[in-house]
C-alpha cells in the first residue's frame, strides 16, 4: 500500500501525549505533505507550528466531516487520539469516505499504555468508553475478578464510579486513575474505591478497575434470567423461569437486533441486550407509565441505549428497520400476526401466549410453519397451615420458529 498515493488523499493520523516525538517518519511525512489538518484542540497544540491550514472540530462535528469532503482528493491530515478505529473517529470518516481513499497510521492507545503500566495481558480486560456514552453501560462489567478499563468522559468519572462501586457492594476493588499517559504530565494514582477521595484530576483520563466483590455484592451474570425483584414492575413482567427459557428460544448472537412487542417492563429487551454489548433492541410499550418504567429499569440494569418506542405496535413497525429476531409478550393473535410479517427470511421469531384464544394460534401458526411449540409450566411453594404446597402459576404456551 503505497501511502504517499494521490488517491490515499485522506491520511488518519493517531497521535499520543508525547506529540511529535511519537510519531513516525511515515507519519511525519503524511503531515508536513498536508494541505489542510483537522484535529481537537489538544491535537494542535500538540502538533505545533505547521505551513497547512487547520480548523479545530467544529460544532456540530458533521461541520468539519463537510469540510474534509470538500477538499477531496487534496492531501487532507486528520488528528486523532491514539487507534483513530478503536473508540475514534476512523469509524466515522469510513460511513462517509471509501477505505479506498484513506490511509491510517495509529498510534499507542491509552489503553495499551495502561497495560503496560499495569501489567494486565490488554486481552483480559473489559474495555468500555464512558466518553459521550451513558455512565450506565459500565454495570454489566462489574463482575468478580474482572479487570476493566474505562474511557473516562471527563476528570468526574472517577469520583463518580468509585460512589457505584462503594454502592453495589464493590467498594473494596481496586481503582487505578492514568492521566495523560504516554507525555510529559503522565500521572498514576491508586487507591480503593472506598478510600477514594476527590481531587484535581487531568480530563484526560483512564480509569483501571479490579473489581473485589465482598459477599452479598450485587453484579450482574452471564446468565439469562435475572430475579423477577430486579425489575421494576406493575406485574406486567415475564416472569424469571419463563424469561430465561424465551430468551434461549429467541437465541441472540452479537450485534443482533430486538423488536420486544409489548415489552411491559422491558425484561426481554434488556436481556436481550445484556447477553452481548453489541446486542440492540427496541422496545415497543403502548402505555406511557410502562415505557417510563422500562427507561428506569433499563439504566439501573446497565442497558441505557435500549430503545423505547410508545404508541401503537402495529403502527410503530411500519417505520423500523428490520429485526434479527422479534419477540411478541402481549397484544394477541392479531399482533403476532401483525409481527410475523415484518420479519425476514432465516431470522427468529418467538411468542409467548397465556390466554386460550392466543395459545390456539399458536399451534396454528406451528401447524403451519413448524418450529417448536411447548407449553411452560412453574410452580413455587406456599404455606398450606403447616405445610408447604406447590403454587402453579398460568401455564405459557411458547411458540419459537426461524422463519423459512
Amino acid at each position: 500500500m503505497d501511502s504517499s498515493s494521490p488517491t490515499r488523499w485522506l491520511r488518519i493520523i493517531g497521535i499520543g501525549e508525547d506529540g511529535l516525538d511519537g510519531l513516525s517518519p511515515a507519519a511525519r511525512r503524511l503531515l508536513s505533505q498536508a494541505e489542510f489538518i483537522i484535529g481537537g484542540a489538544r491535537h494542535l497544540a500538540l502538533l505545533g507550528e505547521t505551513k497547512a491550514k487547520t480548523l479545530v472540530w467544529p460544532t456540530p462535528f458533521e461541520r468539519g466531516i463537510d469540510e474534509i469532503v470538500a477538499r477531496r482528493g487534496t492531501p487532507v491530515c486528520v488528528l486523532a487520539s491514539g487507534d483513530p478505529f478503536y473508540y475514534g473517529v476512523g469509524a466515522t470518516l469510513a460511513g462517509h469516505i471509501s477505505p479506498d481513499e484513506m490511509i491510517c497510521l495509529p498510534a499507542l492507545s491509552s489503553l495499551c499504555l495502561a497495560a503496560a503500566r499495569l501489567g494486565w495481558p490488554l486481552q483480559d480486560c473489559d474495555v468500555i468508553s464512558l466518553h459521550g456514552r451513558a455512565f450506565e453501560r459500565i454495570i454489566p462489567h462489574l463482575r468478580p475478578n474482572a479487570r476493566l478499563l474505562a474511557l473516562s468522559w471527563d476528570a468526574s468519572t472517577p469520583e463518580k464510579l468509585a460512589r457505584l462501586l462503594v454502592a453495589r457492594g464493590l467498594g473494596g476493588s481496586r481503582l487505578v486513575v492514568l492521566e495523560a499517559l504516554g507525555g510529559p504530565k503522565e500521572h498514576i494514582r491508586e487507591s480503593t474505591a472506598d478510600a477514594f477521595k476527590p481531587r484535581e484530576i487531568a480530563a484526560l483520563n483512564l480509569i483501571a478497575v479490579e473489581i473485589n466483590a465482598a459477599h452479598g455484592a450485587a453484579f450482574i451474570p452471564l446468565t439469562p434470567g435475572l430475579p423477577d425483584e430486579w425489575f421494576e414492575s406493575d406485574g406486567q413482567l415475564t416472569k424469571r423461569e419463563i424469561r430465561a427459557v424465551t430468551l434461549s428460544a429467541l437465541a441472540p448472537w452479537p450485534g443482533a437486533r430486538l423488536w420486544d412487542i409489548g415489552a411491559g417492563s422491558g425484561s426481554i429487551g434488556i436481556e436481550w441486550m445484556l447477553a452481548h454489548p453489541r446486542n440492540r433492541a427496541v422496545a415497543i410499550e403502548v402505555r406511557e407509565d410502562r415505557a417510563t418504567r422500562i427507561a428506569r429499569n433499563a439504566a439501573a440494569l446497565g442497558v441505557p441505549d435500549l430503545e423505547i418506542l410508545t404508541g401503537d405496535a402495529l403502527t410503530l413497525m411500519q417505520n423500523l428497520r428490520s429485526p434479527d429476531a422479534i419477540f411478541v409478550g402481549g397484544g394477541g393473535g392479531a399482533m403476532i400476526d401483525a409481527a410475523w410479517t415484518y420479519l425476514a427470511s432465516g431470522r427468529r421469531f418467538v411468542a409467548n401466549g397465556v390466554t386460550i384464544e392466543t395459545q390456539s394460534r399458536l399451534a396454528e401458526l406451528h401447524t403451519q410453519n413448524g418450529g417448536e411449540l411447548v407449553s411452560l409450566s412453574v410452580a413455587h411453594p406456599q404455606i398450606v397451615g403447616g405445610y408447604r404446597s406447590w403454587r402453579p402459576a398460568m401455564p405459557v404456551v411458547q411458540w419459537a420458529v426461524t422463519k423459512s
